[in-house]
């Protein structure tokens, strides 16, 4: 290895570590890959909560699961909890007003998240809340890439049952969770929301970073622990991301990091939701696949995980897409992990679903038509509007 190599590798490691007082000790986490499993931990939790339910998700539809979800939200609302809901207004654009009015009329407390107004100042239809977060009492809290619809679910239940990546997160952590919570309640209504102070009791040993991005001053820091741990990396770099547009700085850090040896594999949709954005994420390809980096394509359903693994001991699981959305205009929430055991599971879990994917090799990449290329190059330049 170069000089130059050496020491970009030392400022690496550093630099991922730098920041160790924004950890919290003493979390137990439960990695959930199933839409089926994640919901089931869920409405578990909303039964045993004795205080307080707070859920935000981009997607919420009053299908099967979003009902499903009301009426338990509803029983306990009911039942003399404090219920609040945040859903984005893009997002659940389509939400049927009456599911929204059983929902307040049980006594529910919901907050529509920018909607579609503008003739109100600054009714922002370039900020969305992309979060998907369910705090529990301030004590157990769920993050990832899970919303709150079929397309989720089981396909034997109706549902589409797309593939992603979620965490159920309990102690120390889910407390910071359901802050950011409370201050997305209070910017948005003006009505603060009296915190419940956290048990002391530390149920496990993982250090969790709550990284979001909803300060302006701090709308890089997910983006940046991603250029650290891909700078720290030495042996092995996973990404699982649906929507996978990244800018210059995160493609040449991957680069980087199988020129200096490092294993870099990245798993992308198959079938995408949004086959527009999957076009302008293909448009660096050619240059990861000549640096080293190996891309495979998910073979089933639609891949909506985002998450990241770096030597099995940093790993990174939340709503954040490696794309000029998530990174200067949504609101965001990410998981960053140093826990070997949790990293180590998570690792698994995505070489098992590299396993069962398309690798997309060099040759069969610029054999392809010349019409994708340019169909890859024309929604590209449009990058900066999704």
């Amino acid at each position: 290895m170069s000089i130059k190599g050496i020491k970009e590798r030392l400022k690496g490691v550093r630099s991922l570590y730098r920041h160790l007082d924004r950890y919290y000790d003493g979390n137990h986490l439960t990695l959930l890959t199933r839409g089926k499993d994640v919901y089931e931990e869920m409405w578990r939790a909303i039964e045993e909560a004795r205080e307080s339910i707070h859920l935000e998700t981009y997607r919420l539809r009053a299908d099967k699961t979003g009902r499903e979800f009301a009426q338990r939200l509803q029983l306990q609302a009911r039942a003399g909890l404090q219920v609040r809901v945040i859903y984005d207004a893009i997002g659940s654009f389509d939400i049927d007003p009456v599911f929204i009015n059983r929902l307040r009329n049980a006594g529910v407390q919901v907050l529509e998240y920018h909607p579609l107004q503008p003739w109100r100042p600054r009714w922002g239809i370039n900020r969305r809340d992309h979060r998907k977060i369910l705090a529990i009492d301030g004590k157990i809290a769920f993050t990832g890439g899970v919303n709150i619809s079929d397309d989720h679910a089981p396909l034997e239940e109706g549902g589409s049952d797309w593939h992603d990546v979620h965490v159920k997160v309990e102690g120390p952590a889910a407390a910071e969770i359901d802050r950011l919570f409370r201050g997305v309640w209070k910017k948005e209504t003006k009505r603060p929301i009296p915190f419940l102070p956290n048990s002391a009791v530390q149920p496990g040993y993982s250090k969790v970073w709550v990284a979001a991005n909803q300060e302006f001053l701090h709308r890089l820091r997910i983006r940046l622990a991603y250029l650290r741990s891909i700078h720290a990396a030495r042996q092995e770099i996973i990404i699982a991301n649906a929507y996978f547009v990244p800018d210059f700085r995160i493609t040449r850090a991957l680069a980087g990091a199988s020129d200096r040896g490092v294993a870099v594999r990245i798993l992308v949709q198959g079938a995408s939701d949004l086959p527009w954005v999957q076009k302008a994420g293909r448009y660096h390809f050619d240059y990861l696949l000549r640096r080293g980096v190996k891309i495979y394509e998910w073979p089933g359903p639609i891949l909506h995980a985002k998450a990241a693994v770096a030597d099995r001991t940093w790993s990174a699981v939340g709503s954040y897409n490696l794309d000029h959305r998530s990174l200067l205009s949504n609101l965001e929430l990410n998981l960053h992990i140093l826990d070997e055991e949790f990293s180590g599971k998570l690792a698994d879990a995505l070489g098992e679903d590299i396993a069962r994917s398309r690798e997309i090799t060099l040759d069969s990449w610029r054999k392809r038509p010349l019409s994708d290329k340019i169909v890859e190059r024309f929604w590209y330049s449009f990058r900066s509007f999704f």
